[in-house]
């Protein structure tokens, strides 16, 4: 939608929060840090080619100091984050911030990331949206049915948490001098901007989850962006909190330097299970050892996963630290009872492993989860949380980079990591960010590991269990075929956008360069520049 029709539509909230003082704020911003954000970029590019060489991925020699210091720990957190034993995580239209709210979990992550695409309006009316959320003001009837959705009157809301962009996403509507503004700098400037004063006052604060991160240097932007954005609207140091989601590879050999980088502001790390398999894939993408099995054999259980576990949360609780569990993403099954029970015990086998293992707390994806994953940590964890839990362990280099034992690759799961991307990025593509399949939520994150493989299997010439060599023709070809099926499944493409997720998703996975992300590919296609300059 232009910007002009949008500002008719939102007339004078829109002018509210975007205004001439928060135009200014995003712009020093901006001026502050974009020369940092795009070193850090090259950086990552740098990196890159050094592991295509042949290089792997080791804890740094120039921070062990750091690591060796015993005596440092993150600030304390706030009393509304002493317990966060269920989270639960969602795009930012209306209704699911206030289901979010509403659901009964400690905490809910409003997500302009992996779960939001970032379409002009869908950025904007997240912002409005929690901008009402954080005074508690929120109200929403559906068009369709003309259902009312409110805040739940007298009960304990859920404490409010937001997730801006990563690094590498621009946010291609706001320029300033010329040069497209950070997507994270717009979701967290504007956040912060307008409800820091209206959070305090109810006794909360600017709570965030950073994400994306693939060094202790990145995290020290952020701390660097949050120390001058406190102090340039008058508040106390520290007053911001963020939690660093640990989902690249690369962060793994940096948790100690990131929480070190991050301690005045700190609420932990948490293990971001399917960011962190697609970076896995990613960064060794040249490895012919490190081949993974098809998606179904990624399990918490494969070690290199169970490695990144437990030295995160050993690292996070000997330095005061939460260390915050995965995503469940599995949703309710309706009219299939036998499917219905496997996904619920799916979901509370993962919860009783990460409870045990020693987290203090985790992710759901639906509101029906919610109580499923609070019984078992209820029962397990009593407390608060388990920050005086401190297990012992020793995590090798070797066995944070350990390919999963086992596995196959199948026809099938070959031409499901094609279909599930397609169906992904078409409605990515519409402004959808999040979307059930085969009965599970998937977001960006889990549509890049189907992506991510086959670009690996093409790349390595691997092979089907029954001898299928997986060639660029062939991924073509069920590219191709996967088009046709949805395309029919949705009675044509109508407004979809079938034809183009099928060509980007064929074209990602067949290209000689693995793309660092499918949202950067996809981005162009659904901006609608009406820019906003400052």
């Amino acid at each position: 939608m232009p910007l002009t029709e949008y500002v008719e539509k939102q007339g004078a909230t829109l002018s509210r929060l975007l205004h001439c003082h928060s135009a200014r704020f995003l712009g020093v911003l901006h001026q502050n840090f974009e020369q940092r954000r795009q070193q850090l970029l090259r950086a990552r590019e740098t990196r890159q080619k050094e592991f295509d060489a042949g290089v792997l991925p080791d804890f740094l020699p120039e921070t062990r100091h750091v690591r060796d210091d015993p005596s440092w720990r993150v600030a304390e957190a706030p009393a509304d984050l002493m317990d966060r034993r269920v989270e639960i995580t969602g795009p930012v239209d209306r209704k699911m911030v206030i289901n979010g709210l509403n659901s009964g979990a400690s905490t809910y992550m409003a997500d302009f990331e992996d779960s939001s695409a970032p379409t002009w309006v869908n950025m904007v009316e997240g912002q409005l949206n929690l901008r009402d959320a954080a005074r508690r003001d929120i109200s929403y009837v559906s068009p369709d049915t003309g259902k009312h959705y409110g805040l739940t009157k007298g009960a304990k809301l859920a404490v409010l948490l937001v997730r801006p962009r990563g690094w590498h996403l621009d946010e291609a509507h706001v320029t300033i001098d010329g040069r497209p503004l950070s997507g994270a700098l717009f979701d967290f400037g504007l956040y912060f901007f307008h409800n820091v004063f209206a959070l305090m006052k109810r006794g909360t604060g600017p709570y965030f989850y950073v994400a994306k991160l693939e060094s202790h240097l990145e995290a020290r932007l952020w701390n660097d962006v949050f120390v001058l954005a406190q102090k340039l609207l008058g508040v106390p140091v520290g007053t911001i909190r963020a939690t660093a989601l640990l989902e690249t590879i690369t962060a793994a050999f940096e948790m100690e330097e990131m929480l070190y980088e991050l301690r005045d502001h700190s609420s932990g790390l948490n293990c971001g299970r399917w960011d962190y398999i697609f970076s896995y894939i990613k960064k060794m993408r040249a490895h012919a050892d490190k081949v993974t099995p098809e998606r179904k054999f990624l399990t918490m259980e494969a070690p290199f996963m169970e490695a990144y576990v437990q030295l995160l949360i050993r690292t996070c609780h000997s330095r005061g630290a939460f260390a915050m569990g995965g995503m469940a993403a599995q949703i309710p099954v309706k009219n299939n009872p036998k499917l219905a029970a496997q996904a619920l015990e799916s979901v509370k086998k993962d919860k009783l492993r990460e409870v045990k293992a020693g987290h203090d707390g985790t992710w759901v994806a639906h509101p029906a989860l919610v109580t499923v994953a609070m019984e078992i940590f209820n029962e397990h964890m009593p407390q608060p949380n388990q920050l005086s839990f401190v297990p012992e362990c020793s995590v090798s280099a070797q066995d944070l980079l350990r390919t999963p034992d086992g596995g196959e690759i199948t026809q099938h799961g070959l031409e499901e990591n094609v279909e599930v991307c397609i169906f992904y990025v078409e409605s990515w593509l519409r402004g959808n960010g999040c979307i059930p399949v085969n009965f599970k939520m998937e977001d960006a994150a889990t549509a890049e590991i189907s992506r991510a493989q086959v670009w690996q299997w093409v790349h390595h010439g691997a092979s089907t269990s029954d001898g299928i060599e997986i060639t660029p023709r062939l991924v073509q070809d069920i590219a191709e075929r996967a088009t046709h099926k949805l395309l029919s499944a949705s009675g044509g493409d109508g407004g979809g956008k079938f034809r183009l997720a099928g060509r980007l998703t064929a074209n990602m996975m067949t290209a000689p360069e693995l793309d660092d992300f499918l949202t950067s590919v996809a981005y162009p296609h659904i901006v609608n520049i009406s820019h906003g300059r400052l």
